[in-house]
């Protein structure tokens, strides 16, 4: 088998972001075509695990005291790094110095209060609700 993988790597390359193949199938990783094959919801979740895994990482290194959230409520803020990327979510300045300081309120109300929750609708009032409430919704 591992003759077969790096002949496969040989011949298809390792592209880590997607590209279209010389018959303009989009592509990615040892030649999987995704045009025609896709992912598998396996493979989907494996992608997101290790996304969380970074997104977490981010979190520790330019919020460390979100380590002292309780569970619910890191998870809504691993949700919206998770949503806007590390650097926007700086950017929240005042929702996140009210969650720095468990102004559960406050930090909820600045969320609600954003352009990005005109962008995402719902998904910011679920968030800004677990963050008040310490409780994820269908719970």
């Amino acid at each position: 088998m591992n003759k077969l993988v790096n002949q496969l790597i040989r011949h298809e390359g390792i592209e880590l972001k997607p590209y279209k193949d010389t018959v303009g199938k989009w592509t990615i990783g040892i030649g999987r075509n995704l045009t025609d094959v896709g992912i598998t919801e396996q493979e989907a979740k494996h992608l997101l695990m290790n996304d969380l895994a970074q997104v977490d990482l981010q979190i520790e290194h330019h919020m460390p005291w979100a380590t002292q959230l309780d569970p619910v409520r890191y998870d809504a803020l691993m949700n919206f790094v998770f949503n806007v990327g590390i650097g926007t979510a700086l950017k929240f300045k005042n929702a996140m110095a009210a969650l720095k300081a468990s102004d559960f309120d406050t930090a909820a109300a600045e969320l609600l209060d954003s352009r990005w929750h005109a962008q995402v609708g719902l998904r910011a009032v679920e968030l800004s609700e677990q963050i008040r409430t310490g409780q994820y919704k269908d719970s």
